[in-house]
């Protein structure tokens, strides 16, 4: 039988790509978003349903599984793509952000979590696929709270993907590295907006900036990230991490196969903190 996904986060970028994805190889695909586009659905129309689904919103969940369920007749795997993030200081960074951060990121994905698992259970399965980054393994300069809310879903992951093995549904991470193509980028500098920069941080700021935008490693192409919640979405194995991109599967190399102190001294060389350092004389 014809398989059903339904993915978060769909307006734009990766959910947008993953969902043509998914429908492209032959699935029925119910693509939410807040803001329902119907174009998306236009493309693939026998095969992608567009409905509304604010992750931060229960019963706007309960309403999309259920419009999903009536559209296609069941829902064999859920993809919790929607997130957002923020660039700060974080001295500055209002706690309004931060928990705004959560609320999506975090509590969000629990929420969808939360209502698919009795609906999986009950038909004896299903899979679910939580799209992280590598900031969920490692941490970057100026992205603590996106780096504290992805590190917090990954470990919320790991504890799942044990937990729901006893109703036989299977947890899945997805951890994909930077994605210029996608809309994520001008949304995270977006949310950026609000939390100001202190004086005394300006060149540090602007330096680590810098830096970023040259890191040496390859980003992630947005069709091979979505080829990666594809092939985690099928996989029945108990792999639990999917690495997408090259900056991903370098940071995690240095991450787990070297000792602490030598992922902290390249990390601080790659992300530009050495010359910073060196530049004040320290």
């Amino acid at each position: 039988m014809i398989k059903t996904v339904l993915i978060t986060g769909c307006s734009t970028g990766l959910g947008h790509t993953t969902a043509k994805k998914f429908a492209n190889e032959g699935w029925n695909v119910v693509a939410t978003m807040r803001k329902p586009d119907q174009s998306l659905a236009e493309e693939i129309p026998e095969r992608i349903f567009v409905t509304a689904l604010d992750i931060t919103n229960p019963a706007s969940i309960e309403a999309a599984i259920s419009a999903g369920i009536a559209r296609f007749g069941k829902i064999d795997a859920v993809v919790n793509n929607a997130g957002v993030s923020v660039i700060s200081v974080f001295e500055t960074t209002p706690m309004n952000a931060i928990r705004g951060v959560f609320e999506t990121n975090v509590f969000g994905t629990m929420n969808v979590i939360q209502a698919i698992t009795p609906y999986f259970r009950g038909q004896g399965g299903g899979t679910i696929v939580n799209i992280t980054s590598n900031i969920g393994f490692t941490s970057f300069p100026l992205f603590s709270v996106y780096a504290a809310s992805k590190h917090a879903v990954e470990g919320l992951s790991e504890s799942l993907a044990y937990e729901l093995e006893s109703q036989n549904i299977s947890l899945k991470l997805v951890e994909p590295g930077s994605m210029l193509t996608t809309s994520f980028g001008s949304n995270t500098m977006s949310a950026s907006q609000d939390a100001s920069v202190p004086e005394s941080y300006k060149p540090y700021f602007d330096h680590m900036m810098q830096c970023m935008m040259t890191f040496p490693f390859g980003n992630a192409d947005v069709n091979q990230v979505a080829g990666q919640i594809y092939a985690a979405a099928n996989d029945k194995s108990d792999r639990l991490r999917f690495l997408a991109g090259p900056d991903a599967e370098e940071t995690a190399r240095l991450r787990w196969t070297t000792s602490e102190e030598t992922y902290m001294t390249t990390l601080r060389e790659l992300l530009g903190q050495t010359a910073w350092k060196n530049s004040q004389g320290k």
